[in-house]
């Protein structure tokens, strides 16, 4: 009788056979969709490092849009979706003392940093915040000069809708700016197969019609995997710009 010699390891308690497969867990892809939650919807402490680190990787981008949004002092303006906050900065900036920026965030953490950073705006008067979703935006109709929203339309699940509800908070001579990374550049990094919706520029542009907005320029700012799309689009029926 032949007996087959068992690899054994020892335990506290004894020697028990070596498991020859253990369950390994994919850590790395569980990182990646903790990684993807708190960028659609930052929250608690790893949430506020988010946004600092969205400030600085996206200060480029928003500064672009900002720019595109052509704001003249006295505006009455809005970051829809504004993360980590270099957006409000941005517009408050450029609006002066005698305009008027709303912040739109779905993140109750983020909106809790924006009213420790930006008290004093708070306080006079320029900034007020608003913890919603680009879906059912808080907003007056028509009551908006400009706005810009960035990185948001990833977390959206129904495009026209929200596109339609921000045409609808714009004034006839209203400007929107949509910034979006690019596609094939997003679908290749590793986080994005969790939670987010990555749409082909052209698809976006597209649906601007349905939602009562009418195209004016696509810009594609950089180049490579760092490029980045700017969307400019105003109401229909809408004078535009002078």
């Amino acid at each position: 009788m032949v007996l087959r010699r068992q690899r054994l390891h020892h335990t506290r308690l004894g020697v028990a056979p070596r498991t020859p497969y253990p369950r390994v867990v994919d850590l790395r892809t569980r990182a990646f969709a903790a990684l993807s939650g708190q960028l659609s919807h930052p929250h608690g402490l790893p949430g506020r490092l988010v946004g600092r680190m969205l400030n600085r990787g996206n200060r480029g981008a928003v500064a672009a849009a900002a720019d595109a949004l052509e704001v003249r002092p006295g505006a009455v303006l809005a970051d829809i979706g504004f993360g980590g906050g270099v957006g409000i900065e941005l517009l408050l900036r450029r609006d002066g003392p005698a305009g008027k920026v709303h912040g739109v965030d779905v993140s109750a953490t983020m909106i809790a940093a924006a009213q420790r950073r930006f008290r004093r705006e708070i306080g006079a008067g320029r900034l007020v915040l608003h913890n919603a979703a680009v879906e059912q935006l808080p907003l007056d109709d028509a009551g908006l000069d400009g706005a810009i929203t960035l990185n948001t339309l990833y977390f959206v699940t129904d495009l026209p809708t929200a596109l339609s509800e921000m045409a609808r908070v714009l004034k006839a001579d209203g400007r929107l700016v949509i910034g979006l990374g690019d596609h094939d550049a997003m679908g290749r990094m590793p986080f994005t197969a969790h939670g987010f919706t990555l749409r082909p520029i052209d698809q976006v542009v597209d649906a601007l019609g349905d939602a009562g907005l009418l195209l004016e320029e696509h810009r594609r700012v950089g180049s490579g995997d760092g490029a980045f799309h700017l969307i400019l689009a105003r109401p229909i029926g809408g004078s535009g710009r002078a």
